[in-house]
């Protein structure tokens, strides 16, 4: 058997070695290489189709990353014990992967192409996330695949002041900035981003940092190449008929710029179909019956291309956009808050033909969401989901799971709020927000941040300042002419060349998001898409300001209260109980959610006041610790011959010797106090090993305190600490000294 020859190559990269091999791992894909930073191993993995697929019009490219719990030394905690449908994170990564890579296979190109990145190992340190596009870049650079790469993709986060380059996976948690840079050598493809408001200035130079650290990965990837590189399948374009497109363009004269310059949607979509089914059937009413579907297919492939020119061409020509604004200008905007009765907040955001419905719902600290990844983070207190049904862009489709797309926006409004959010320690609710995507003309997802903030705001959550978004879109020409657009509406997005999404506050961005449909845009482009971004931001927030510009002070009656209460952590084991049963007791008897932390800490959510105070009444009860001067109200739960046992809060009883019972000689217990009387007791002892109180009745009568009772000389009456029966036995007997004003007391660990 002929051995393997494995081709390996690394690099230094943030002071890590970062290495590439090929040859060891799945010989029959087109194209496999391993990734290895630290101890984060990935294996990519690409496969491509010899023909192209029948029936389609569009690129079938998919990128699935496989989470392998084996990788961080985890079983997966479902029933099953295995992996099953992907991780929110296992999606991000995926769309991660893909958006760089897509534009770098030559247009028309149709072959099905299939790229798996699966975890080997992932060391907690070195973020999976990057390697991803690099593995999957050098995969397909290294295959006999049409790719125009290669790519680099790499972190870059801000700590103390300082850009860093792959920062460890616990340093982004203090960093202001988680950014994702994907670039060629020549140009940026791909940005991803979460901020704590950095300027526009402070991002661009992120950028640059992370592209210059691309450059280096695509060196290191051609290096690969050149040792196992497969030549490139020939690909030869799909020929054009330019003959036809002259023909229908002169056909149709100023029709199709009537058609499609329309502020409204609707009209100008019905319009232009209008106008496509009459060049369609003009242009095959002399086909044979059999050859109608394909020239039908070729003609409306001519109108696209038609209508893309002209709304392109107007806008670089004429600076004129197809519902009639300027390349600044932003449509119309509307802001409502609290339209929804019952809920704990809601925000309707509506800019154009795009409106966004976001509702908040908050909940106790044991509602945050369990994370089964292979992330460092094990729960979440901030959740954003983000629907788009079909008939937000007037169409009748199935309903099923979230898409990617949907996952993907949800996210980006998540991950642009996270920097306005209050900590825990002072808001310790869990927020859930959910984004209904109501109608959509472009742009929901930044829609869907502007909505987001109205309804924190709405439901009284302290956030630090309101966040907007918008997206921004690039027209650009073979000639070198471009222009960029402030707030895309759908059609720009389709036929644009970039679609740039930035999301923050006043003073500065909070969430960001680039993806490009060519081989890249400039440092300029992307400092003219910033600036014009800065603009419209501030100009969305006046409007929202105008309608709420603070929280509220008060959150809805519907919404849950949380108390927090702090207990010695210590005194965890007794508030939980034997199995759960003491807090499932308090549960259950007042229906509030209790959340114990491992500090002591203690939160009491319910939007029940009363339920609220009997939860607290029941955990001081079972965790509180009786001190030396303590005075209660407690109840007689049982008596004896020496004293009396008297509960002085819920699982706590302390005995009251017969000495103490009042000022005077008691004889006889049930002569001063009967089973289940109420009596003010103070506390005179408490041994710390046994946790046994000592309480008198009679320093209440009197008026003495635990202060004048030391001074007096010391221990209590009858004993002390612990206090116990007559030396005459447990029923009272007679002393044996056979003296002395009462019996002494003598010490029973029993009693």
């Amino acid at each position: 058997m002929t051995a393997r020859q494995v081709f390996s190559v690394s690099a230094e990269i943030a002071g890590r070695t970062l290495t590439l091999e090929s040859g060891r791992f799945a010989e029959q894909a087109d194209g496999a290489v391993t990734v290895r930073y630290g101890d984060t191993v990935l294996l990519a993995t690409v496969v491509g189709a010899k023909e192209p697929r029948e029936g389609i019009d569009f690129f079938p490219l998919t990128v699935d990353y496989e989470e392998r719990m084996y990788s961080a030394g985890k079983i997966p905690g479902n029933f099953f014990k295995r992996e099953g449908r992907p991780t929110t994170t296992a999606i991000l990564t995926a769309r991660l992967t893909d958006r760089p890579l897509r534009p770098l296979f030559p247009k028309g190109y149709q072959n099905e192409v299939q790229i798996i990145i699966t975890t080997f190992s992932i060391d907690m340190v070195n973020d999976p996330g990057p390697l991803a596009i690099i593995g999957a870049s050098a995969a397909l650079a290294i295959s006999d695949l049409p790719f125009k790469g290669p790519v680099g993709g790499v972190q870059v986060g801000f700590i103390d002041g300082q850009f860093v380059v792959n920062p460890a996976m616990g340093d982004v948690e203090k960093s202001r900035l988680d950014l994702v840079v994907a670039g060629t050598r020549d140009a940026v493809l791909m940005v991803e981003a979460g901020a704590f408001e950095l300027t526009e200035t402070e991002l661009l130079q992120a950028v640059i940092e992370g592209h210059t650290v691309c450059k280096q990965l695509c060196d290191l990837q051609e290096e690969l190449v050149k040792l196992c590189g497969r030549p490139k399948r020939e690909f030869i374009p799909p020929p054009v008929d330019t003959s036809l497109e002259e023909t229908v363009s002169g056909w149709m004269g100023r029709r199709l710029r009537e058609a499609v310059r329309s502020a409204n949607k609707v009209e100008r979509e019905e319009r232009t179909d209008a106008l496509k089914a009459e060049v369609v059937t003009h242009f095959t009413a002399d086909e044979p019956e059999e050859e109608v579907p394909a020239r039908s297919k070729e003609v409306t492939k001519v109108f696209e291309k038609l209508l893309k020119a002209e709304v392109r061409d107007a806008i670089l020509d004429e600076g004129i956009r197809v519902d009639g604004r300027t390349p600044h200008e932003i449509r119309p905007i509307s802001v409502d808050i609290g339209v929804i009765p019952r809920v704990h907040g809601s925000g309707l955001f509506t800019r154009g033909q795009t409106q966004v419905l976001t509702i908040t719902t908050l909940g106790s600290p044991g509602d945050e969401q369990r994370l089964d990844d292979l992330g460092i983070e094990k729960t979440k207190r901030y959740i954003h989901h983000y629907n788009f049904p079909p008939f937000s862009t007037g169409e009748a489709k199935r309903m099923g799971s979230p898409r990617r797309r949907d996952i993907g926006h949800g996210a980006l409004a998540e991950r642009s709020l996270v920097a306005v959010l209050p900590p825990q320690s002072e808001f310790p609710y869990t927020l859930r927000l959910v984004s209904e995507v109501l109608s959509s003309n472009g742009s929901s997802s930044m829609a869907s941040v502007c909505g987001s903030s109205l309804s924190l705001m709405d439901a009284g959550v302290p956030i630090k300042a309101p966040v907007a978004g918008v997206a921004m879109g690039l027209i650009s020409a073979p000639d070198g002419r471009w222009k960029v657009l402030t707030d895309i509406q759908g059609l720009e997005d389709s036929l644009g060349d970039m679609d740039f999404k930035v999301a923050g506050t006043s003073a500065g961005i909070t969430g960001l998001q680039m993806d490009i449909k060519t081989t890249g845009i400039t440092y300029e482009i992307m400092g003219q898409a910033f600036e014009q971004a800065r603009q419209g931001r501030l100009f969305i927030i006046d409007k929202m300001n105008a309608v709420i510009n603070t929280h509220r002070e008060e959150m809805s009656p519907h919404a849950p209260r949380i108390i927090i209460m702090q207990i010695p952590v210590e005194k965890i084991g007794a508030l939980i109980g034997p199995g759960g049963k003491n807090i499932r007791g308090i549960i259950d008897a007042t229906g509030a959610q209790i959340d114990v932390e491992d500090d002591g800490r203690v939160f009491v959510t319910t939007a029940d006041g009363e339920a609220a105070k009997a939860a607290v009444s029941m955990i001081e009860g079972l965790t509180r610790e009786a001190k030396v001067g303590d005075i209660f109200l407690g109840k007689v739960v049982s008596i004896k011959p020496f004293g009396a046992f008297v509960n002085i809060f819920p699982g706590k009883d302390g005995m009251v010797h017969i000495s103490e019972l009042a000022t005077t000689r008691v004889e006889n217990v049930e002569d001063v106090i009967q089973l289940g009387d109420e009596i003010d007791v103070m506390v005179i002892g408490v041994d710390t090993s046994t946790g046994k109180i000592s309480l008198s009745r009679r320093a209440i009568l009197s008026g003495e305190s635990a202060d004048d009772r030391r001074a007096a000389g010391g221990a209590p009456r009858g004993g002390g600490d612990r206090g116990g029966p007559p030396r005459g036995g447990d029923r009272g007997g007679p002393p044996r000294s056979g003296s002395g004003d009462r019996p002494r007391p003598r010490r029973r660990d029993s009693e």
